[in-house]
């Protein structure tokens, strides 16, 4: 038998898992998922509630993308058992902000005085709630979850002035 990384762990239960080619699909009770693992030289095989992940070799890269790919899986499991919850807090002291969510995209109104809005988009099917100062981000999806928080985020950064005196904006406050 020739040495290789192998990674062997369970499929939690309510989570029900199937593998088709280096496609992965996960479904369980908040929704599904679905994932393609093209690696080359890694392997993915289910035996029951248990899934094992291969590399043929113990080089440093392979033994890397084993550990990567099970860290992807852990997340589609929770995500699609748990779900993922991001919450960000609205900040002013100087003009009132106003956060709406218009479709696919969050607008941050008088931002600074600013007469046009500030857009962020909502990543994949993250869903975005506002109720006065607090946005909440939802999803079973962890990279579009954090991914539309960080664009609320980021659409809110300060440029040109001085950080210590406009600390107006939307900031992450919670993860779960």
């Amino acid at each position: 038998m020739k040495p290789g990384v192998k990674e062997e762990f369970e499929v939690p239960e309510g989570v029900e898992l199937k593998l088709t080619g280096k496609t992965v699909e996960v479904s369980g009770p908040k929704g599904k998922l679905m994932r393609t693992f093209d690696l080359p030289k890694i392997t993915l095989k289910v035996e029951g509630q248990k899934i094992l992940i291969t590399a043929d070799s113990v080089r440093r890269r392979n033994k890397a993308a084993v550990m990567s790919i099970r860290a992807h899986l852990q997340n589609m499991f929770k995500g699609v058992a748990e779900g993922f919850t991001y919450k960000l807090r609205v900040m002013y002291s100087h003009f009132p902000i106003t956060v709406k969510v218009d479709g696919k995209r969050v607008l941050i109104q008088n931002f600074l005085g600013e007469r046009s809005p500030r857009v962020a988009k909502i990543v994949g099917d993250a869903n975005v709630e506002v109720k006065g100062d607090e946005i909440t981000v939802k999803g079973v999806n962890k990279e579009d979850v954090g991914q539309t928080a960080f664009n609320i985020e980021q659409a809110t950064f300060i440029r040109h002035r001085d950080s210590r005196t406009f600390q107006d904006g939307c900031y992450i406050t919670e993860r779960a």
